[in-house]
């Protein structure tokens, strides 16, 4: 009880210097939090990747098309369950600033290889049955007020003109990291209007998604549908959902490697913010802990005053800050165009690492205070003043 006491009053001694510090590390934890909770929804579509999914593109690059005709080769193959595909549409609804995925898909087939995305049997049905229908994510559902029946006008840009769409039906997410923000209507209700204002344009799609029933047999199924495509007017390139998903970050992946460094980077910055004032107040404590030392005060208790004093502060410090990165988080995604982040959320594993960064800061910094301390002699301590 009386190193309590005692730490209490060394952490009262210096009020303005114990609050700077205090304010220094709740500042840099809360820095912490905020760049791991952009890197973390970053990749929250990494994260949602099925293993038994796999992507066909075309082999030079995703914005080329691939012939439909693909398809009915591909699910001939072993091991291959379910094939369906989608075509990025684009557009723009409403605002320009305002971003999310809008894309054509093969209404039979998309929602048996994407099962988490959750559709009621009727709205899906009544998907299936309307052209021109469409089935919107929760979250775009309540960004916008939309409910089924409503009409959704996007002016095209990929595809020119004005498109009118229906909404059917509206999915939620089967789990957290599941999108929520994609619009998606039929493939058929764009080929038929490609076909009679772009005719050189119709009978393809974006890519092929391409369901397994063996993980393990993602390589050699990857290769097997390459080499059946090789040497055609679209080859083709097969990956891994994952792999797809990443290469769709690839001109991003400088920024995210950047702010991903500099925030453990900051963790030095804490370190040296409270090593700081730990060997500040050692150095003016010298002469005291000497006496303290002289009254049968132990080894374990300088450690306990020195090392409890550093983790008070550090705790205090990442405590604040962890409780500021949640506004913070909120306030950083209310300010980006909607659509950027569509899964933005404060992850467990990133208040881990910060209160697990804030105590190691706390244990690190009082190191050396603890081993000055006990390295002086008691004579060579009382002798000094200050």
């Amino acid at each position: 009880m009386r190193i309590l006491k005692l730490i209490l009053k060394n952490l009262l001694r210096h009020k303005l210097r114990t609050l700077l510090t205090i304010l220094g590390i709740t500042i840099a934890v809360a820095a912490f939090g905020l760049l791991r909770t952009v890197v973390t929804a970053w990749y929250a579509g990494v994260e949602a990747s099925s293993v038994n999914r796999l992507i066909t593109r075309h082999s030079v690059s995703f914005i080329f098309p691939l012939p439909l005709a693909y398809r009915d080769r591909i699910i001939k193959l072993d091991g291959v369950e379910r094939v369906t595909f989608a075509n990025w549409f684009s557009g723009v609804y409403k605002d320009k600033k305002q971003f999310f995925a809008r894309m054509a898909v093969d209404a039979e087939t998309f929602f048996d290889v994407y099962p988490d995305l959750l559709v009621p049997k009727d709205q899906l049905e009544a998907f299936k049955r309307d052209r021109s229908g469409c089935i919107i994510g929760n979250q775009i559902a309540e960004r916008y007020n939309l409910k089924i029946g409503d009409v959704m006008p996007i002016e095209g840009d990929i595809y020119p003109g004005r498109w009118e769409f229906t909404v059917r039906g509206i999915y939620t997410p089967r789990d957290k990291i599941t999108d929520p923000s994609n619009m998606l209507f039929q493939w058929q209700y764009l080929d038929e209007r490609v076909r009679e204002e772009w005719p050189g344009r119709a009978g393809v799609i974006g890519w092929y998604i391409i369901q397994i029933n063996d993980p393990e047999k993602t390589a050699i199924i990857s290769t097997q549908i390459d080499q059946y495509f090789k040497n055609s007017p679209a080859e083709t390139k097969t990956e891994t959902e994952r792999a797809f998903t990443l290469s769709f970050m690839a001109m991003f992946s400088a920024v995210i490697t950047s702010m991903n460094v500099i925030s453990f980077v900051i963790i030095g910055i804490i370190l040296l913010v409270l090593g700081n004032t730990m060997i500040m107040a050692a150095r003016e404590r010298i002469h005291e802990y000497a006496v303290l030392r002289t009254l049968g005060f132990s080894t374990s208790h300088l450690i306990t005053l020195i090392a409890g004093e550093s983790l008070t502060i550090a705790i205090l410090g990442g405590v604040i800050g962890i409780a500021l990165t949640f506004p913070m988080a909120q306030g950083f995604e209310a300010a980006m165009p909607k659509g950027w982040f569509p899964i933005f959320n404060v992850e467990n594993i990133t208040l881990i690492l910060a209160s697990s960064a804030a105590i190691l800061v706390g244990v690190l910094a009082s190191v050396f205070p603890i081993q000055r301390t006990l390295n002086t002699k008691i004579v060579d301590g009382l002798r000094q003043i200050g």
